[in-house]
């Protein structure tokens, strides 16, 4: 049976790439479908900022007259400018379990890259480590979270055996309201200390400033990030389509500023786990999804601990503990059970080191990957 691949050219093609998860991923009780329209943007179908500075390809696999695999090849100019690198990233990857399938898809983004002399690769990233990244590798036990990956055990496989190899992995944190009398009172020490030493106070987003709200949680989260591996800064229209698109989903006592002398110096941003609802809505937020979706501000079980950013005068002394002390009223009041808190790089240890100090279970492994594989000093592995 012959696999062939090719571009996505016209809007029957758009369509099919688009609903291909609901075929693959029949069946699955874990699976969250996506939101519709979002997908859409963030693929390059409909307008996005990100695409300002960005360019995509979208592929599909044909096999016996059947669409059985997709892939975009995604060129981050953003990202190769910040880094002073010639990088291309693919994501949106789904297939069925052939390796035929999954290396002629990344033979198609190889060769797109190819004519734009880039060679080296990374992903997945849908569309950029800004938003939905990674490949689940543990933790297939759950659904995911909101605007979490989520994929078959069998990708791993099918990414690692073209030669893709281990660039970073993400972690994704669990914690319970069950877990906090257990919590080491050295952390509750810690973060009383680092309060009074700064004067640190700490609010709840103001929903009458909200436009400004969100820009501040993005600037701290701009300015504490700049050194992580794989970083790049959200540009500024970015920054404003994101405060438009998040204003109806955030509860304003699940994200938190923390600020000295009344200046914002660390933030954290929570949202609640809305995948439950978008699967009771299959994605659609039109005519009548998004009332589902949003007309009820309580009853979630569970919330994502999205990020949690210190400025970097203020990091390693005790804020994040400082920030999380001041969300467990606000979740117990709320009557939210559980937390997830991601993602988180491995190569965080500062943040690996709070939460699992903090008693937090590693629950979810993400895994980006490179091609071809780089040493230590860059070079092919």
């Amino acid at each position: 049976m012959t696999v062939t691949v090719q571009p996505v050219a016209t809007r029957r093609d758009r369509k099919l790439f688009l609903e291909l998860p609901w075929k693959l991923y029949r069946g699955d009780p874990n699976f969250i479908p996506p939101l519709r329209q979002n997908q859409k943007e963030m693929v390059g179908y409909a307008r996005s900022p990100f695409y300002d500075d960005a360019e995509a390809q979208t592929f599909l696999a044909w096999r016996d007259g059947e669409v059985v695999g997709r892939i975009a090849a995604i060129f981050n100019h953003a990202h190769n400018r910040f880094h002073n690198e010639l990088r291309g990233f693919w994501g949106f990857f789904e297939s069925i379990d052939d390796e035929r399938v999954a290396h002629a898809l990344f033979d198609a983004v190889r060769s797109w890259f190819a004519v734009r002399g880039v060679t080296q690769l990374r992903g997945p990233t849908n569309p950029s480590l800004n938003h939905e990244c990674g490949l689940l590798i543990e933790g297939f036990h759950s659904p995911p979270t909101f605007m979490m990956t989520y994929n078959p055990p069998f990708y791993a496989r099918l990414v690692e055996s073209y030669g893709f190899h281990k660039a970073q992995d993400l972690y994704a944190f669990f914690g319970s309201v069950d877990m906090l009398d257990g919590l080491d009172k050295k952390l509750a020490f810690i973060a009383e200390e680092s309060s009074t030493r700064f004067g640190v106070k700490v609010r709840p987003l103001d929903k009458k400033r909200f436009r400004a709200e969100i820009e501040t949680f993005l600037r701290l989260y701009n300015e504490s990030l700049a050194s992580t591996w794989g970083f790049v800064p959200i540009g500024d229209r970015e920054i404003k389509a994101m405060s438009a698109s998040m204003k109806h989903l955030i509860l304003p006592e699940l994200a938190l500023i923390a600020e000295v002398d009344g200046k914002p110096i660390g933030a954290l941003f929570g949202l609640p786990d809305y995948n439950p609802r978008i699967k009771e809505i299959d994605g659609r937020l039109f005519p009548f999804g998004i009332f589902k979706l949003l007309n009820r501000k309580r009853g979630f079980k569970k919330f994502r601990v999205i990020s949690a950013n210190v400025t970097p005068e203020y990091q390693r002394w005790g804020i994040g503990l400082v920030l999380l002390r001041g969300l467990v009223q606000p979740v117990l009041d709320s009557g939210i059970q559980e937390a997830e808190f991601s993602w988180v790089l491995e190569s965080n240890r500062l943040s690996r080191s709070g939460l699992e100090k903090g008693g937090a279970l590693l629950d979810k492994t993400y895994r980006l990957y490179d091609y071809p594989g780089e040493g230590a000093n860059g070079a092919p592995a």
